[in-house]
């Protein structure tokens, strides 16, 4: 088992941690009914009348009311992202150590191990896994054994990836062995999008940072949400979407790297799309004071600028320009025993009326799991749900909408309702 600390914060700049969690800080990212239901009631005799539709109302979903209970669904340590994937029940659960684990009601599989290919410790290993859209290609996001980005498809066949089908997808240099990122995701539009940390270090400076932080720098894809479409063509590995914002013609002018998405990231280490809106949603870990949850509507957000290095949360961190930076939605202080933001999903199952259209997420180092219901762009309402659970590391939601929580010495949970 692989010794876990921190995403997103194992670097030379070493700060407050709870006393609870220090003693795991070597190695990052490691440390898964029934009843034939109430009797019928016999069909009414006399007439009934209809209310008309137009009288109807729905009621509107209160946060403040929610009541949940954590359902362990795997022993599982290490875990570091859980994919859905469509019309397959299990769900898979990537280990930092470079295991790929299928979830079978109450069962485990092994169904890829990669670990020759992967270099672990601190914040490297087997950091994102998804599949493609019909569940025909699965796409794994780890440190190769040079500590570098890399993305990987394989064939998804019979249950399982095909190890024979593996094909490079792409490679980023990374100069420091921190702030990866680590999400892979497939958007509302089919495209596949990467997050990327800004390279390691402490304040985006350095070796290998560009002299405005390679969070602004549009020279570099790191700090950085990537979009591409992995499918390869005559001459390259994956294409660049013409509708990119720095793709040639593209919304964006002054040129770029085609491939950028969303910049002015630290170290966006979760983020999703709702799946009823298709909203963006990031959870972006902040340096010394301050964590962030930034989001946007999908048709506007590409070319957005989230303001690292310049902007820590909505404080400013360093001088420098983020041209129409835009702010968080909410921020937490380390002042409240946060340290790195795990972001989520917002709900959108069925179990839990209140909870459907909040979004959930967590804290590596504060055990709370919190949901904020958005309006206007600011988070309106704030919820402790009062379910704690260590060690953070990612969220997962299945076909159903359904909520999972991933805790490195936990093991897997399902968001259930009391």
């Amino acid at each position: 088992m692989v010794v876990v600390a921190l995403p997103g914060r194992y670097r030379r700049d070493v700060r407050r941690i709870p006393p609870a969690v220090t003693g795991l800080l070597v190695v990052a990212l490691t440390a898964c009914g029934g009843g034939s239901g109430p009797a019928k009631k016999p069909r009414p005799t006399t007439t009934t009348t209809t209310v008309p539709a137009s009288t109807t109302t729905t009621r509107v979903p209160d946060l403040t009311a929610v009541q949940v209970v954590l359902t362990k669904v795997a022993d599982l340590t290490s875990g570091t992202a859980l994919a859905a994937r469509a019309d397959d029940p299990s769900l898979y659960l990537a280990q930092q150590g470079g295991q790929l684990v299928a979830l079978h009601d109450g069962t485990t599989e092994l169904v890829l191990d990669i670990s020759d290919h992967v270099a672990t410790g601190g914040e490297l290993g087997l950091l994102g896994a998804a599949f493609s859209p019909n569940g025909s290609k699965l796409y794994v996001h780890y440190s190769d054994v040079n500590g570098d980005t890399t993305v990987d498809e394989y064939a998804f066949t019979d249950g399982r990836p095909d190890p024979a089908t593996r094909r490079l997808v792409l490679t980023v240099d990374q100069p420091q062995a921190n702030h990866n990122g680590g999400q892979l995701a497939f958007g509302p539009d089919g495209m596949l999008y990467l997050a990327l940390g800004d390279g390691g270090g402490a304040g985006d400076q350095g070796s290998g940072h560009a002299p405005e932080g390679n969070g602004q720098s549009l020279s570099t894809l790191l700090g950085k949400i990537l979009r591409i479409d992995p499918r390869p063509s005559v001459t390259h590995a994956y294409r660049i979407p013409s509708d990119n914002p720095f793709a040639p013609g593209g919304s964006q002018p002054g040129g770029g790297r085609p491939e950028i998405w969303v910049y002015g990231l630290r170290n966006p280490w979760r983020f999703s799309f709702d799946h009823a809106t298709d909203d963006v949603w990031i959870g972006d870990v902040g340096q010394d004071e301050w964590e962030e949850v930034d989001m946007l509507p999908f048709a506007t957000a590409g070319g957005a600028n989230f303001g690292w290095p310049v902007f820590e949360g909505t404080h400013g961190y360093r001088a420098g320009s983020a041209p129409a930076a835009t702010p968080p939605v909410f921020e937490s202080s380390h002042i409240d025993d946060n340290c790195s933001v795990t972001g989520g999903f917002v709900y959108r199952g069925s179990r839990i009326p209140d909870l459907v259209g909040s979004y959930v997420f967590s804290d590596y180092c504060n055990p709370a799991l919190r949901a904020i219901r958005v309006d206007g762009g600011a988070a309106v309402t704030t919820r402790d749900l009062g379910v704690p659970a260590t060690m953070v590391s990612s969220f997962g939601q299945d076909n159903d909408g359904e909520l999972y929580v991933v805790s490195q010495n936990q093991g897997v949970f399902r968001i259930d309702p009391a």
